[in-house]
């Protein structure tokens, strides 16, 4: 004999089913798609580090050449200790600039995962709206 259908629970308990076998769905997707993005930001992330170091290494060699063309440029003038002292402010400023903009960079990369928090929070609410 079966009890739940003596009580007349068979509609809850099927509901109760649907509602998990839904759910368990839901969080299958929503890992799938977390999976995906971070793929994603990771191939982004590589991306970003190969070019990095390439541009770092290149632009390293390009100002160097750069700074020793203009010192010899110089050298037999009296100017020579102020381009000098010219040289060495402006890769001050340049290592600035490049600082700020690895800073934005690296803030703008916090953003990861963003649609799959916006969709896991919209889940809450109507998880929290049914309740």
């Amino acid at each position: 004999m079966n009890l739940i259908a003596l009580l007349g629970l068979e509609g809850l308990v099927a509901r109760w089913r649907a509602n998990v076998i839904e759910g368990a769905i839901a969080a299958e997707d929503r890992l799938e798609l977390a999976g995906m993005e971070w793929a994603d930001q990771k191939r982004r992330l590589v991306t970003l580090a190969v070019l990095g170091v390439i541009a770092g290494g290149l632009t390293v060699i390009a100002l160097i050449m750069l700074s020793l063309a203009i010192l010899v440029n110089f050298w037999d003038t009296p100017n020579r200790v102020t381009v000098g002292w010219l040289l060495a402010g402006g890769w001050l400023l340049l290592w600035v600039i490049v600082l700020i903009a690895l800073t934005l960079i690296a803030k703008r990369a916090g953003n990861a995962f963003a649609l799959t928090k916006r969709v896991l929070a919209q889940d809450w609410q109507q998880v929290k709206d049914r309740l």
